[in-house]
This record gives C-alpha cells, sequence and structure tokens, in this order.
C-alpha cells in the first residue's frame, strides 16, 4: 500500500479537483493525506456564523467533513494566509502563501512528505488550473518540494481537459443552458486547464463520482460550491465524472485507467 499525499491551495480544492481519487485511494487500503496551503479566510462569510467562529475555523471544519468522506487519514495545514484572487487587497498582505518564499514553503512541504513517507505526491499545474496566484505558488513549491524530500516520492500534477471542457460548453450552449468558456483567460492570462495531448492520466470515477459531490458538498458554505452544486444531479456526472492529471517524465499520451497500478514510465 501507498501513502499518498494530496496538496492543496484552499479548503474545497480537493471537492473539485482530486476527491474522486481520493475516494477510491482510501477504499483500496491507501494513506490519503491532504495538505491545504491556506485557511480559506477570505471566503464567503456564513449568515450562520456562530459567536465567536470565524471563516478560517468555518472552513476547517468543512475540510475535516469532506475528509471523513473521501476516507483522508489526516488534514494538515501548511499554516499561510488566503490571497485571494488577483487584484484583490490580500494580495500584498503579509503572510498570505502567494507572497511565500518558495523554499521556504517548500521545506515546510518536504518535510510533511517525508514525516508520511510519501511515495506519491500531487499537486497542480503549472498555472494553477486557472492563474489563482496561490494556486501558481502551489505548483512551484510542490515540485520543489519534491526535489528536497528524503523520500523521493512519485509526482503528479491534478488539471483540467480543456478539451472536454470546451465540448461540454459547447453542448450545453446547444440545449439553451450555461456553461463555462474554458477559452477565457484566467488570472494569469492563459485558458483553463490542460490541452487532452499534454495529459497523461485520466481516471474515471464510475459510481464514486456522487460520494465526490458529497464531499464537495460539505464546503457549502462558499457561493462557488453552492453554483456547482446547483446544477443537475444527473449532469454532475458529466462534468466531474473524470479527473485529470499530467504526470512529468511519462511518455506522452492520456491513458484511461488507474495510475496507482502503473509506475513512472510504465504503459497501461
Amino acid at each position: 500500500m501507498s501513502t499518498i499525499v494530496f496538496v492543496h491551495a484552499h479548503p474545497d480544492d480537493e471537492g473539485t479537483g482530486t476527491a474522486g481519487t481520493m475516494i477510491r485511494a482510501a477504499r483500496e487500503g491507501h494513506r490519503v493525506v491532504v495538505v491545504y496551503c491556506t485557511d480559506g479566510d477570505p471566503g464567503d462569510v456564513p449568515d450562520d456564523l456562530a459567536p465567536g467562529e470565524t471563516v478560517a475555523s468555518r472552513r476547517r471544519g468543512e475540510a475535516e467533513a469532506s475528509a471523513a468522506i473521501t476516507g483522508t487519514a489526516r488534514v494538515a495545514w501548511l499554516g499561510y494566509a488566503d490571497s485571494g484572487m488577483t487584484g484583490w487587497a490580500q494580495n500584498h498582505a503579509d503572510g498570505v502563501f502567494a507572497r511565500a518564499e518558495v523554499g521556504e514553503a517548500a521545506r515546510r512541504l518536504a518535510d510533511l512528505f517525508d514525516e508520511e513517507r510519501a511515495d506519491v505526491v500531487v499537486g497542480y499545474d503549472s498555472h494553477g488550473g486557472y492563474g489563482h496566484p496561490d494556486h501558481v505558488m502551489l505548483h512551484r513549491a510542490t515540485l520543489a518540494a519534491v526535489d528536497l524530500a528524503a523520500t523521493r516520492p512519485r509526482y503528479l500534477e491534478v488539471t483540467m481537459n480543456r478539451d472536454l471542457m470546451r465540448q461540454l460548453f459547447i453542448a450545453a450552449t446547444e440545449m439553451g443552458m450555461e456553461g463555462f468558456d474554458p477559452d477565457l483567460r484566467g488570472d494569469d492570462g492563459t485558458p483553463m486547464g490542460t490541452p487532452e495531448a499534454e495529459l497523461h492520466w485520466a481516471v474515471d470515477l464510475g459510481d464514486d463520482v456522487m460520494a465526490k459531490r458529497e464531499a464537495l458538498a460539505c464546503h457549502a458554505s462558499q457561493s462557488d460550491v453552492k453554483e456547482m452544486l446547483s446544477m443537475p444531479v444527473e449532469i454532475f456526472p458529466l462534468a466531474f465524472g473524470t479527473e485529470h492529471y499530467i504526470e512529468p517524465g511519462r511518455p506522452a499520451g492520456m491513458v484511461r485507467g488507474w495510475w496507482l497500478d502503473h509506475g513512472v514510465g510504465q504503459s497501461a
């Protein structure tokens, strides 16, 4: 069995990105660990905050609830503040993740990888899917941490299949529904996700997609999550039923399969 460490920028990012993979890995007996680099403090303020409760504490509780569904054995926090979207006032605040020194953040992550004796680490693609400052920093810090780690874990990057997203957007538009155009420029000026030609793994979730939806629903204090959950239940598997990964160093070509069954460079 393997120990797999999933590194995410904010509470709820696992719900849209890797929750299905986490669920399957945990069910098969692997140790699943999730690291959140920030506490998500600039997120939406819930109407039902209890006296003394903060947005950060609510989101930590939501992350723990999600972990119970995904089978995650440990939820770890890297200790940085949320930088907010590009252009937000938080971008320039002290202690935000996007302003961290890469080497320092990488050292924190590498120490955690070594503590867990991580066999696999999952980070983000080079622009964090859509250019969010914290997502871009996560890519840089996680990549550096893998090089620092004594365990030398296998490394993958979760991303979105831009071509599939485009197909879904066109289909939704033709049916008179609202869709999301992946060719709109993200925070860093590039389209969303990664072209299919640059992907290595497509993990079809099967029935686990509805458990993924339950994990996402744990983060319902956030308006973007509420929006995603508002789509018809029967549509959710089309949008979120496959999780896509890049594996640097692997031969070109996207394989539909379970990457834990195959080592670096092995064919499916």
